[in-house]
């Protein structure tokens, strides 16, 4: 696909899907409440699709609504019907993680498995903490990483010590599921935690369901046991991550375009992209539900990304066009993604003929006029989506393998040439 740059700058009022983070998140917990939960502005996508369609093979029917953006799910109260499934989740990270969690409460013998690159993503961690809360589970190849089989005993609780550089993820998926762990649950962290801003977020959805978490200052947190979701009617606030592609786009075009359905109370960590643009020289106004960016000259920076690694990509993009250096610094765990970001995004980058150097936990880039360039996306949703953004002001960029984008944001395409309508 190749995109044609626009001739003016935009001036765009944009709405984006639901988070794809939150809708996982409320699939599992309305999946353990009991009785029926509706979640609207759900996200439809590959990702949301693997989640659900798994939770009807486990027994806990899932209606889907396309049309009205909805699921519904019938909540098994902390039981898992099925006594034995072979499930397939893609290349989606969040129903791995939460999935694997969520089958230790079940009462039998499960797999779980993905595509080639989901079997190289790292989940001992998860799997290891799973274990001391009294799990029985493991790699089935004994690498650390899927497919996992667990047999499920219901989880007897206790206390869990987990490495907090890899994932947040491993900790949302244990805190999901202890509330129906026999005995109270601490997890401490062992180290810092990456993407803090995710736990916040899954603390906080807990919360909706009707389930109080502890989180002393991110190096424990503490479930007490006995508590259970409630069936809610949950509404999903837009993807912060999505958005992040529509500040990029008023940012590189010196456009403005204003992104409904997240606002400035968001707790998702990647609505703090818009502050960096704001330190690039963007102007950003922020409302209860909407938030606005408008570009302006642009110069690089240093910045620390270890709250927000799923926007790097995004930020390389608008680098391209900004004055002087951008440094990114602590988003190591970019390379146990859907491919290795940082390789990716630096491999690209040279291919438009832009100087990127690779560091260990992130990566440079000095701006300079891009050549055309067909761009590698390595099945990354995320690169796609980034990098079409070089095409809004550079000639001759054209995306392989658009299709990508499914996983998370399946019309994107067609919403990023809707910008055009705004000029």
């Amino acid at each position: 696909m190749e995109i044609k740059p626009v001739t003016g700058k935009i001036d765009a009022v944009v709405n984006v899907p639901g988070s794809k983070s939150y809708t996982n998140r409320a699939l599992i917990t309305a999946a353990l409440a009991d009785g029926e939960s509706a979640i609207t502005n759900a996200l439809f996508s590959d990702d949301t699709k693997y989640m659900a369609s798994s939770l009807n093979t486990l027994g806990i029917p899932v209606k889907e609504d396309r049309s009205n953006n909805r699921f519904v799910v019938d909540g098994k109260g902390g039981s898992i019907p099925a006594k034995q499934a072979n499930l397939f989740i893609g290349n989606a990270g969040t129903a791995m993680r939460f999935l694997t969690a969520t089958l230790t409460l079940g009462s039998g013998i499960y797999e779980i498995d993905g595509i080639e690159r989901m079997r190289q993503r790292p989940i001992q961690d998860l799997l290891d903490g799973l274990t001391q809360l009294g799990a029985d589970i493991q790699s089935k190849n004994d690498n650390g990483c899927p497919p996992v089989i667990i047999r499920g005993k219901g989880l007897r609780g206790g206390s869990a010590v987990v490495k907090g550089d890899l994932s947040s993820q491993y900790f949302s998926a244990m805190l999901m599921t202890a509330p129906y762990a026999e005995k109270d649950v601490t997890i401490e962290v062992k180290g810092d935690l990456v993407s803090k801003r995710y736990v916040d977020m899954t603390i906080a959805l807990m919360c909706q369901f009707g389930v109080n978490v502890e989180n002393s200052g991110y190096k424990t947190f503490f479930v007490k046991a006995g508590q259970r979701y409630k069936a809610v009617r949950y509404e999903v606030e837009g993807d912060a991550s999505a958005a992040s592609y529509f500040f990029a786009a008023a940012a590189i075009t010196g456009g403005k375009v204003k992104v409904m359905g997240i606002g400035r109370d968001s707790l998702q960590g990647d609505i703090h992209f818009v502050d960096v643009l704001k330190s690039m020289g963007c102007k950003v106004t922020k409302n209860v539900n909407w938030i606005e960016v408008q570009g302006n000259l642009l110069h690089g920076v240093d910045v620390d990304m270890g709250d927000m690694p799923d926007v790097v990509q995004t930020l390389a993009a608008v680098a391209v066009f900004a004055r002087g250096k951008t440094r990114v610094r602590n988003v190591k765990n970019m390379r146990i993604k859907e491919t290795d970001r940082i390789v990716a995004v630096v491999n690209e980058l040279r291919r438009m003929g832009i100087s990127a150097v690779e560091y260990e936990d992130g990566l440079e880039i000095e701006p300079s006029t891009p050549k055309p360039a067909e761009i590698e996306t390595y099945d990354d949703h995320r690169m796609a989506m980034s990098f079409a953004l070089i095409g809004l002001r550079a000639n001759g960029i054209t995306i392989k393998h658009p299709e990508c984008v499914s996983k998370t944001f399946p019309d994107y395409f067609q919403r990023l040439d809707a910008l055009r309508g705004g000029l």
